[in-house]
């Protein structure tokens, strides 16, 4: 006696599935067909070659930023400072007991 069998592609790895309703259970699978993972070796090793360059010119954008940092907190506690000595009352929070 054949049965009606429907097929239904997996959402998680695209194979498809011929599934039995009345038994409900999967009755056979075909695997998808997966892509290679580099399609293209010669521009993977490209890539890999121009790595370097942009990590060196990461780390040299990083350590033009960290040197400049001590300068800029510098310049910012001066400015707070400044703001502070004009008026008493710059920075502080009201707390809850003192609102009573």
């Amino acid at each position: 006696m054949a049965r009606d069998l429907f097929e239904v592609k997996c959402p998680c790895c695209d194979a498809m599935l011929k599934i039995d309703g009345d038994l409900q259970a999967v009755i056979a699978h075909e695997e998808a067909v997966k892509k290679p993972a580099i399609e293209d070796l010669a521009a993977e090793v490209a890539k890999l070659k121009g790595a370097a360059g942009r990590r060196e010119e990461a780390f040299q954008k990083s350590f033009a930023a960290e040197k400049n940092q001590g300068q800029v907190l510098n310049r910012k506690f001066d400015e707070l400072l400044k703001q502070a000595k004009a008026n008493p009352e710059f920075g502080k929070k009201p707390r809850d007991f003192d609102l009573d």
